[in-house]
């Protein structure tokens, strides 16, 4: 299956939204996920409506006051508490993880911490698990690969008013997200203002395999999915096309990318292994090694999808001081994964577990939940640990 999102007008959780309700998606099956997960209530109401010409579906999102602004930490409880597929869980974990990391870079804080402000709103909530939902019934039942291609995104001009007042376009967390990926300010004759905002980017770099024009794809569906706001002359929409028929591609297969370095800032690593695993790859590591001559280096290992390889290899070409890379397929099998959580004297420590067969045969905490309990509960970390082990052994073994 082949999905091409055209993001060339900009890019939003409601615009995405209502390109799936285009394509066909029911509405149901995204009220259902966000009624999981939402503490209050929240109604999707969609509409048909124009935009400079398109018809297109504004897919509004009613909801009470409410003024919370909640953490990553506040999310991440509701999301691993809801009654929600796992595919849709963990999709929505990943897209605000990416959320987090952004905010937590731009300001320098812990992404556990960061507050979100607008995103952590009832309706950008909903914007996410909706769509997390909506992606996840297009593909639901379809065999073969998933490729989702997206156009360069378009991120408008000029500024935008948010909690920490004016600030310019993109805003910094949208121009984080968008580290390593096609962006532009927008097509001609686009109005300064917000184009893309933090909610759709890290939709996209999510959902995308690849980013570029419309692939060669025999379209079966289309959706058009309108912006709140519609500016004189100019079509503020997002497009979703669908093709079902598309062949397997033999090339998206696993990579090892690696390369030795021994000339880089020490303390840039972080934040490359970060714009990596922005940019597509499943896994990004560092190995200590000692060169010619004696000098001290790095081996920069990483594991990416062919298909996602080229984002990544420009990732690292601009982001460290390599000019050459060393490349070979891998095999790789992987265990389902899901997540659940456990308490150590009520503190709520999240458990990734993984099963063969429907057998569970691991389960590991999360580390970042074990310090902030052991924080909590004013105890070494060593025996919040061995605890939360106790607890999750548990499941794979109960007494």
């Amino acid at each position: 299956m082949t999905v091409w999102i055209d993001a060339s007008s900009g890019a939003s959780g409601d615009m995405l939204l209502g390109a799936l309700v285009g394509v066909g998606v029911p509405v149901e099956v995204l009220q259902t996920a966000i009624d999981a997960v939402t503490p209050e209530p929240v109604r999707l109401a969609p509409a048909t409506v124009q935009r400079n010409g398109f018809s297109a579906v504004l897919c509004g999102v009613a909801i009470e006051d409410s003024v919370h602004h909640r953490s990553w930490r506040d999310i991440r409880a509701l999301l691993l508490g809801a009654e929600l597929s796992e595919e849709v869980r963990l999709l929505a974990v990943r897209v605000f993880e990416r959320l987090a990391l952004a905010e937590a870079t731009v300001h320098g804080s812990d992404p556990l911490d960061v507050s979100f402000h607008e995103v952590g709103s009832l309706d950008a909530i909903a914007d996410i698990v909706g769509v997390c939902a909506g992606f996840d019934w297009l593909w639901s039942g379809r065999a073969g690969p998933r490729e989702v291609v997206v156009s360069p995104v378009a991120v408008g001009s000029g500024s935008v008013r948010s909690a920490h007042g004016p600030l310019p376009v993109p805003p910094p967390a949208v121009a984080e997200l968008l580290r390593g990926v096609p962006s532009y300010a927008g097509l001609p004759g686009a109005p300064a203002m917000e184009l893309c905002t933090p909610t759709g980017a890290a939709l996209l770099t999510e959902l995308a395999t690849s980013w570029g024009a419309q692939p060669a794809m025999t379209v079966t569906t289309i959706g058009v999915g309108a912006g709140t706001r519609d500016p004189q002359g100019y079509a503020n929409v997002l497009r979703i096309l669908v093709s079902t028929d598309s062949a397997p591609d033999p090339s998206a297969v696993p990579l090892l990318i690696e390369s030795n370095v021994d000339d880089l800032d020490p303390r840039v690593w972080p934040s490359v292994i970060a714009t990596l695993l922005s940019a597509g790859a499943s896994d990004a590591w560092l190995t200590p090694i000692l060169m010619k001559k004696g000098r001290p280096a790095h081996t920069l290992s990483v594991l990416v999808r062919s298909d996602r390889a080229p984002a990544v290899r420009s990732a690292i070409f601009r982001h460290t001081s390599t000019i050459g890379l060393r490349e070979s397929p891998l095999a790789k099998h992987a265990l389902d994964r899901e997540m659940r959580t456990v308490h150590v004297q009520g503190q709520e420590i999240a458990i990734k577990l993984a099963s063969e067969d429907g057998e569970i045969v691991n389960a590991q905490p999360e580390y970042e939940d074990v310090a902030r309990a052991a924080a909590a509960l004013g105890r070494p970390v060593s025996e919040v640990l061995a605890d939360a082990i106790g607890a999750s052994r548990r499941m794979i073994s109960p007494e």
